[in-house]
């Protein structure tokens, strides 16, 4: 029992620890293995009262390691430091500095010991499913907490997790009737990892378990909107800026655009004149002169200091009681005197809701005010995405100016994540979903400066940063591209109260993402920030829409096709398929909406093959978890009997160690007899020397193993590999 618990507890608790710690940044994980290994000791403890005793002596070791104070000495000062980070931690971001936030950190070192301990017990008592239970809360909660690319690692190791404690702890038949629904829930666990249905749904929402509130207080927040690199760090408090009352629609709510890339940052280039909305702005869409097309949004001021009106998506008109500065080009108002708490206005906006196939559709003919929005250094646009010679020339760009060499790096990577992209629209999804998820970048609110540009740092270097790089580096690429694009600032949509039909806003949803312009539809939103806000256009590729419209365009066409490589003329082809490795780029031009057919299909595939082959060696291994000779002679004979099942030779679970090694003969005429003696021995002969002839046979049967192999085709060895039928299952 003691050898089944060493064997079984460390994977499962090593992934729940590392779920945990990878919730601080900088990581240090070397107290929470030590309280790994501290739960494991006390679980082994026999019999039940003393393990009872060893429970609260752990217990009292592993707050002084969480929290650095002895806990008999100082119970107050533990207590206290335990309340303070356990009610912080829903108001943390995360990841959070642990030097900053000592009492977060120890929280988070206690939930590991508590659930490592609780796991260990269970396993030392073979209780299967209490472990699975405390497995899959204690390392699904730290898993919903922060994204950043990593969500289907993340998943197959608890996956594997769980297979490990069902295959070391549970009974043979048990175990042969619960493989298949195993493999099943891989299957399905896989293909759900690929989406963002479960996380834009919240099934589970783990950071709503708030058990405290604070009083709220009468607290002003500003912005600077301008870019900024050193960092961000959100109050502890959450304070409510807006109250917006508007469809149940998810809308980002604006502030202003940063529309020039000047000296390294995106900054806010607006000239607001005293002019009405007339409807003749070149870059609005005819639908935006359509009342019948318009949302209206009736905003509350709160705690929001500014002198930005805030609307949604791309605000057409304003009415604040007084006559705001506006310039309908930008979509942006300013009121001179600034906004107050308890100010009242109105935004009429316009937020389009193209499908993919429509924006692949769309050819990329910009009108002469555009030119600014193409610009890379000020004054200096990139070509046009359908230029001709368009890459040479902005190479011969490039290295003629001494500002944007530097950024050669950059654009050699929009180049690469685009690829062959066939319309704007496609190079807008790519590098969206490669921002997103499949580049390999993680959000991190203090990442690690270089001796590059920021942006270029943060896509060839770091790849880590907060909404800001994000958007600030797609919005460039796309510009390099040949792409009109720009930062937006404001907050993401906030959460929304059904009954009063409003959306209510904090000072954490403070946000930057992308708008790129398309002819018939004007600037469109785009999110390339990982596990940040919740756009609901269906061209997003972080959006859930975005996954039904693909799948209706896979279903339709039956093959594998996605919606961002169709033609500008609107014919399907066979696309550069996401998930394909980008030659220098650090990852690979997919998104978050799936990660391509292929991939998925991957993806399953290999969660089926990791769930035969690992509960194969479990089941193997637990066999041998003896030191009697004849059990080790009996798991020989099981494991050689599997192994003919699974190559489709009928062996009967009863043939004796001798029926076997005449099968093995006859059929595959492969010598078995040194095998078949020292199992023999192990079982029937003479005590004294069965256990020398224990482990000869072990050996023997490795060599006997080896030299079937070697008679089959890679096609049979595959098969065997991949068989059910030693499990119980007919394959």
């Amino acid at each position: 029992m003691l050898r089944r618990t060493l064997l079984v507890y460390p994977f499962p608790a090593l992934v729940v620890a590392a779920l945990w710690v990878r919730l601080e940044r900088p990581t240090e994980g070397g107290r929470a293995l030590v309280l790994v290994a501290v739960a494991l000791a006390s679980a082994l403890v026999r019999p039940v009262r003393a393990r009872i005793a060893a429970a609260l002596v752990a217990s009292i070791a592993a707050a002084w390691i969480a929290f650095g104070v002895p806990p008999l000495a100082e119970p107050g000062t533990i207590g206290s430091r335990f309340g303070t980070g356990f009610l912080d931690f829903y108001d943390v971001a995360v990841p959070f500095d642990p030097r900053v936030h000592a009492g977060v950190r120890g929280a988070i070192l206690v939930a590991v010991f508590a659930f490592c301990l609780a796991l260990a017990v269970a396993v030392s008592m073979r209780r299967s499913t209490v472990a699975l239970l405390v497995l899959l809360v204690g390392a699904g909660w730290p898993a919903t907490l922060l994204a950043g690319g990593d969500e289907i690692a993340r998943g197959a190791a608890i996956l594997l997790a769980a297979l490990v404690l069902l295959a070391g702890l549970g009974r043979r038949p048990a175990l042969r009737a619960a493989v298949p629904a195993a493999l099943v829930l891989v299957l399905v666990a896989a293909a759900a990892s690929t989406t963002s249905a479960v996380a834009k749904r919240e099934l589970v929402s783990w950071q709503r378990w708030d058990f405290y509130t604070h009083p709220d207080a009468a607290v002003e927040v500003g912005y600077v909107w301008d870019s900024q690199w050193n960092g961000i760090r959100f109050p502890k408090k959450q304070t409510v800026v807006l109250r917006v009352q508007a469809p149940p629609t998810s809308l980002y709510w604006r502030a202003t655009t940063l529309d020039d890339y000047v000296a390294g940052r995106w900054v806010e280039h607006v000239y607001p004149q005293h002019i009405p909305y007339t409807g003749a702005d070149p870059l609005l869409p005819a639908a935006a002169r359509d009342d019948a097309r318009l949302i209206t949004e009736r905003v509350t001021v709160e705690a929001l200091q500014d002198n930005h009106l805030v609307g949604g998506t791309f605000p057409v008109r304003f009415d604040a009681g007084s006559a705001p500065l506006v310039n309908p080009a930008y979509g942006v108002a300013l009121l001179p005197g600034g906004l107050t708490r308890g100010l009242m206005y109105t935004v009429k906006s316009y937020a389009p809701q193209p499908k993919p196939a429509q924006l692949a559709r769309v050819r990329p003919l910009y009108p002469a005010a555009l030119t600014r929005f193409l610009e890379i250094d000020p004054n200096v646009p990139a070509p046009r995405f359908d230029a001709p010679g368009r890459e040479q020339r902005l190479d011969a760009l490039v290295a003629g100016r001494r500002t944007l060499q530097p950024y050669q790096p950059l654009a050699e990577t929009a180049r690469r994540v685009a690829g062959d992209a066939p319309s704007p629209y496609a190079a807008a999804a790519r590098i969206e979903s490669w921002l997103r998820s499949d580049g390999g970048f993680a959000y991190d609110e203090h990442p690690p400066l270089t001796t590059a540009p920021p942006l270029v740092g943060f896509v060839v270097q770091t790849k880590r940063g907060y909404c800001q790089y994000f958007a600030g580096a797609m919005a460039l690429m796309l510009r390099y591209l040949g792409v009109p694009a720009r930062v937006a600032v404001g907050f993401t949509s906030g959460t929304y109260d059904e009954r009063s039909r409003t959306w209510t806003v904090t000072d954490h949803d403070a946000h930057a993402w992308v708008e790129v312009w398309f002819r018939g539809y004007g600037w469109l939103p785009f999110d390339p920030t990982p596990g940040r806000g919740s756009l609901s256009a269906p061209y997003s590729t972080g959006s859930l829409a975005f996954l039904g419209g693909a799948a209706g365009v896979l279903a339709r066409t039956l093959g594998i096709m996605d919606p961002a490589q169709i033609k500008m003329n609107g014919d399907f082809r066979m696309p550069v398929r996401f998930g394909t490795q980008i030659p220098g780029g650090g990852g690979s031009a997919s998104g978050r909406a799936g990660i391509g057919l292929l991939a998925v299909l991957g993806i399953l595939a290999g969660s089926v093959v990791a769930g035969i082959v690992g509960t194969k060696l479990a089941l193997r291994r637990v066999r041998y978890l003896t030191r009697d000779p004849r059990r080790v002679a009996s798991a020989c004979r099981h494991e050689l009997s599997d192994f003919l099942l699974d190559q489709r030779i009928d062996a009967a679970r009863s043939a004796t160690l001798h029926e076997l090694g005449r099968i093995v003969g006859h059929e595959l005429s492969v010598d078995p007899r040194a095998f078949v003696a020292a199992a023999s021995a192990a079982r029937f002969g003479p005590p004294a020397a069965a256990p020398s002839a224990a482990r000869r046979a072990r050996h023997e049967l490795r060599r006997l193993e080896a030299l079937i192999r070697r008679r089959l085709s890679a096609r049979e060895r595959l098969r065997g590999l991949l068989s059910l039928r030693s499990l119980g299952v007919s394959s």
